[in-house]
This record gives C-alpha cells, structure tokens and sequence, in this order.
C-alpha cells in the first residue's frame, strides 16, 4: 500500500501562486508515475500534470505555461508550482501515483487539498 498527503493548498488572489506538496509513504517501491487532479464542485476529476520517474511530463492544456510539476524521487515528493491562478483553477487538488509490480498495476489517491482563488 501506498499513503500519498498532499499540502500547500489555500485561498489565494488571481494572478498569485501556490505550491502543492505530496509525499508518497509505503510500498513506493515501483511507482512510476506521480501527478495531481483536480475537482471542481459539479465536475468530474481531470488531469493537471503527471510526470513520470524518469521526467517524462503531461500537462492539461489549462494548465500549460502556468504549472509545473516537479519530483524529488528520492523523498518520495511530487510538487506543483501554480502560477498565474485563475478563478477557474479553483477545486480539491488530489495527488496521484501509480504503481506497477510485475504485471500488477494499482493507483493512489491523496485525500487532496483545497485550492480556492479569488476574482
């Protein structure tokens, strides 16, 4: 099993920032990709940006140029820098890791953090 808690989350102005934090405790062994998602009240969980342990990276399109993600594979931590916040970006942010053993694939989530930006 694999714990994953996020921090960072807050209430911030538009046009300001935040990093996001999550630490990955456990079976961490194999965990090959680490990102976040978020859930806007009334809309389903999406991607923001994965990124891989060899540095691969995938961002939402809304988010490009704003965020970026980042690993530290040696303390297990994945951190999101948010920038250039938008009324928009506001939702629960949940971290993510996927594990592969073998043939076995299983997936985390966070119990995410809020993120609220103001107009």
């Amino acid at each position: 099993q694999v714990q994953l808690v996020e921090s960072g989350g807050g209430l911030v102005q538009a046009g300001g920032s935040l990093r996001l934090s999550c630490v990955a405790s456990g079976t961490v062994f194999s965990i090959n990709v680490m990102g976040w998602y978020r859930q806007a009240p009334g809309k389903q969980r999406e991607l923001v940006a994965t990124m891989t342990t060899g540095g691969t990276t995938d961002y939402a399109t809304a988010v490009k140029g704003r965020f970026t993600i980042s690993r530290d594979n040696a303390k297990n931590t994945v951190y999101l820098q948010m920038n250039t916040l938008k009324p928009e970006d506001t939702a629960v942010y949940y971290c993510n890791a996927e594990q592969y053993v073998l043939t076995d694939y299983s997936t985390y989530w966070g119990q995410g953090t809020q993120v609220t930006v103001s107009s």
